[in-house]
């Protein structure tokens, strides 16, 4: 008898390690999301600024140096992120602003309700999902009918004037005497919503605190959770807490950014002192687009934000997670694998076990296996742009129409078809020399490629009528 209850323990034993072994993994996921921070503005890419926290994030997870945003400005980024579509077929192109000027540009007012998110496909898998931070793709300015953040599968949020739902809205303190600010850019006036005032300094921190009141919840309720936390941090207006806002605007930058990385830290350090957490969760850090003139910088690569070059749609992307990231890619700065905010939105789908969206063609390819530093390929296709269509260049320069990369190629032309040039970025990652002419194959054959892509996509006003 005894033998026989022995045997028998251990065949349930090995059926419930079995069923465990086939049931996919379910880690925590948080995104964190950095408005306008520069390629190079990190410590741990280079950058002058000590932003010890997400250097330490760095340290102990791997460093992306070729991962790409799929628009050079906020909203039609964030749309990229949060579909793992192009936002072109959303007719979100440019950043969102009133009535008025979103029809001018020929672009859709907010998100449409209907387009694939992730954060839904999650909820409806079981997971927890929170959004705290910026939205900026729907609610802003005289734009009150907008669907709230949680009609996209959100359980909670907290946004700034670029959504709708409770919100946190700036107090600009000059300390010079005079009463604080308000800067809400219309939102205190729309509704849909409590609202409640902070310094600006103050905002990320608000953000910080009401992730981590989700993330305890979703702990007691024994839930996965997916958080964005989506700072309107290191974007203007720069009213550090720590100096007087008459310093000039890079000095200000830089002590925001550090601000940042602070409230930044109560985060990362709440999910690194709790093994559970720690080994069942993952990180992911980026920026929306590339930095703002005078304030960020994305050195050596041209261009920042709004730009189609380099310097604009370039972004550091960093991937903590100890029980998640392979343990011998700590540390890692990976300078090969190149993928965009498509990828990383259709990869988290199979990083957590996530079924696909029903009848849905996703723009991005899974590179889970890159992401998480086991060696697998990035993506395969080529990454396509269109300029947003109120951005045309300035100071005599034009902002190419398309682009496209492919690998070690980046292609740009203009409507229609002409001012074509060709960088090879393994050699020339600042865009200097022109390869068109010695190298006509390549050029013809990513210009074929990113006028199809153009054309098979709903037009904005940037795109001449054909």
């Amino acid at each position: 008898m005894r033998t026989w209850a022995v045997l028998l323990f251990s065949l349930a034993a090995s059926v419930t390690a079995a069923r465990a072994a086939d049931t996919p993994r379910r880690p925590n996921v948080v995104l964190v999301l950095v408005d306008d921070l520069g390629w190079s503005d990190l410590g741990c890419f280079g950058g002058p600024t000590a932003t010890e926290n997400i250097d330490r994030l760095a340290a102990e997870g791997i460093r992306f140096h070729r991962f790409y945003v799929n628009a050079p400005i906020c909203s039609p980024s964030r749309v990229a992120l949060t579909t793992g579509q192009y936002p072109q077929r959303w007719r979100i192109t440019s950043y969102l602003d009133d009535r008025q000027n979103n029809t001018a540009r020929g672009m859709a007012q907010w998100l449409d309700p209907a387009a694939p998110v992730l954060a839904r496909e999650l909820h409806r898998a079981g997971y927890a999902t929170g959004h705290f931070g910026k939205w900026h793709m729907g609610g802003q300015r005289d734009v009150g009918d907008a669907p709230p953040i949680t009609a996209y599968g959100f359980d909670r949020s907290l946004t700034n004037f670029e959504g709708l739902g409770p919100r946190v809205l700036p107090l600009l303190d000059a300390r010079d005497g005079t009463p604080p600010r308000r800067h809400d850019i219309g939102s205190a006036g729309l509704g849909q919503g409590p609202i409640r005032w902070a310094r600006r300094a103050d905002v990320t921190a608000a953000f910080v605190t009401e992730a981590l009141a989700f993330i305890d919840t979703a702990v007691r309720d024994h839930a996965p959770f997916y958080l964005n936390l989506w700072p309107d941090d290191v974007h203007s207006p720069y009213f550090p807490g720590d100096m007087p806002p008459a310093t000039d605007k890079r000095t200000r930058y830089r002590a925001v950014l550090r601000e940042m990385d602070r409230a930044l830290g109560v985060l990362f350090d709440r999910l690194r002192g709790d093994p559970a957490l720690q080994n069942d969760t993952l990180v992911l850090l980026c920026s929306d687009n590339g930095h703002d003139d005078g304030a960020g910088s994305s050195d050596p690569l041209r261009g920042g934000k709004t730009w189609l070059y380099e310097g604009g749609v370039r972004s550091p992307l960093i991937a903590w997670g100890p029980g998640v990231v392979a343990a011998a890619a700590a540390g890692r700065s990976d300078d090969e694998t190149v993928f965009c905010s498509l990828d990383l939105n259709r990869s988290l789908y199979a990083i957590t076990g996530t079924p696909l969206p029903a009848d849905v063609t996703l723009d991005g390819e899974d590179v889970s296996a890159a992401l998480t530093g086991r060696d697998g390929p990035g993506r395969r296709a080529p990454i396509f742009w269109r300029r947003p269509p109120d951005r045309p260049g300035k100071g005599g320069v034009d902002n190419p129409d398309l682009a496209a990369c492919d690998g070690r190629w980046k292609y740009y032309v203009n409507f229609p078809g002409d001012s074509a040039q060709l960088y090879d970025l393994d050699a020339d990652p600042a865009e200097t020399k022109n390869l068109v002419a010695s190298e006509p194959e390549v050029a013809a054959r990513l210009g074929r490629a990113v006028e199809a892509w153009n054309a098979a996509l709903p037009p904005d006003a940037g795109v001449p009528k054909r």
